[in-house]
Order: structure tokens, then sequence, then C-alpha cells
């Protein structure tokens, strides 16, 4: 198995604080790895850190063997990244569809007459196709939620990054998404997952990652790291 994703004792400050902290983090191929920890312990730093939203102090990236510490973001994403945000961020005034397109055509390189087709299968396997010439600006909260991942499916990404995609959805809801994932999974992508919804992260994570105060907690399969006692501690608040 080949890696796609390496973090090399990446660090980041803001000013005094240090919010990422020489953390190292390995990504294989046709993995899902879930992040957890505290808020404010630096999950979304260590992802903006992977697409180029902020750039690491020190430390260095690379994604499928090649530096990619020096590029913005719009050219790690045509190179294989892509991601969702966690407060979602449509272009309001377009179309679902339209919002799809720009995905495909400029974050994804992907040709317009193919592009097309790429955002018609993306609408079906995220339950938008319905919605496909609606206004982005007038969706629901958790229609935006499900058009932010398809947004980086659009992109044919080979890492989605994904920031508390279940964040706000029903429990039903969350199911479904989770049932998109391991599709998304299931066709080869390595996924890296920052959750608060535990249950929904488990039914798919391979391993997990637990920071806190921007260093690594524990890392390792699921069950033993939700076993952990200094895990239970300080993310779960429960004693050992």
């Amino acid at each position: 198995m080949s890696c796609v994703l390496e973090l090399d004792r990446v660090s980041k400050r803001f000013g005094a604080l240090t919010v990422t902290d020489d953390i190292s983090v390995s990504v294989q191929a046709g993995e899902t790895y879930g992040i957890l920890g505290p808020n404010g312990a630096g999950k979304t730093t260590l992802f903006n850190l992977i697409s180029g939203d902020v750039r690491a102090d020190s430390g260095s990236v690379s994604f499928n063997g090649a530096q990619i510490g020096h590029l913005p973001p719009h050219r790690r994403c045509v190179a294989g990244i892509g991601r969702s945000y966690q407060v979602p961020r449509p272009f309001g005034g377009m179309t679902v569809f339209e919002n799809l397109l720009v995905g495909a055509t400029f974050g994804g390189g992907v040709p317009e007459r193919a592009a097309y087709d790429v955002c018609v299968d993306v609408l079906a396997r995220t339950g938008l196709k319905a919605k496909a010439n609606r206004l982005a600006g007038s969706l629901t909260l958790l229609d935006r939620k499900r058009l932010e991942l398809a947004r980086a499916l659009a992109t044919q990404p080979r890492l989605l990054l994904l920031d508390e995609i279940a964040g706000g959805l029903t429990e039903p809801e969350t199911h479904e998404l989770v049932d998109e994932i391991r599709q998304v999974k299931a066709a080869g992508v390595s996924i890296v997952w920052i959750e608060h919804v535990v249950h929904a992260l488990l039914a798919v994570a391979d391993r997990l990652l637990v920071i806190n105060f921007g260093r690594k907690l524990a890392e390792g399969a699921p069950g033993e790291v939700m076993d952990n006692p200094e895990v239970r501690r300080v993310y779960l608040g429960l004693e050992a």
C-alpha cells in the first residue's frame, strides 16, 4: 500500500500560540483516517496545512511522494486534494449544478464536456439531483452540507478532506452520509475526516488520530484509540 499523504514534524504558530506542534501523519492509499480532538485542539489548522490555506512554519507536507508545502490551495486541488469546510461556502448566486461545474472544471481540471457527466453523477450520489437548478444561496443548512461534499467530489479528488461534514445532520441523514462516504472509499479515494459525530467516524475510519493542544495524543486502530484512558479523559470527559 502506497503513502498518499505525509506530514513530517509539521508545526504552525500564530504569534506566541503554537496551534500545531511537531505532528507527523502518514495516510495510505484507500485509507480513511479520522481525526478527533476537543474544540481548539488544532484540527482545522491541520487541515488548512494540508489544503494550503495556511503554510507550515516548520516541517514538510507531501502528496503522492511530492513536496507540496509551497503550492497554493488551487494547485493542490488540481493535483488531487479536495476538501469540504465546516461552515459551507457555496457560490450563493449560482445553481447547485453550476457550483459543481466550477469544482469539476476549475478545481479538478476536467474538460467542460466531460465535467457535465461528472456533475450529474455526483448529484445522484449525494441526493441533490432534484435540486440541481436551485440557487445554492436558497438551500437549507443540511443541503448546503451535502453541497459541500458534492463540490469536493466534483473535483475528482484522490485525497478527500472532510471537516465536520456530519455536523447539523439528523440521525437518518447521518446514516445516509456514512453510506455515501463508504461509496467514496470503495472507489479508492483516500479520506481524512475531522468529526465530532463520533459514531459516524467510527463507522468508516480505518485509523484514528486524537490531538490535544496541537500535539498528537493517540493514534491507531479505532477501538484501541477509543479505549485509551487519556483519550477518554481528555476528549470524552471520562475518568478511567
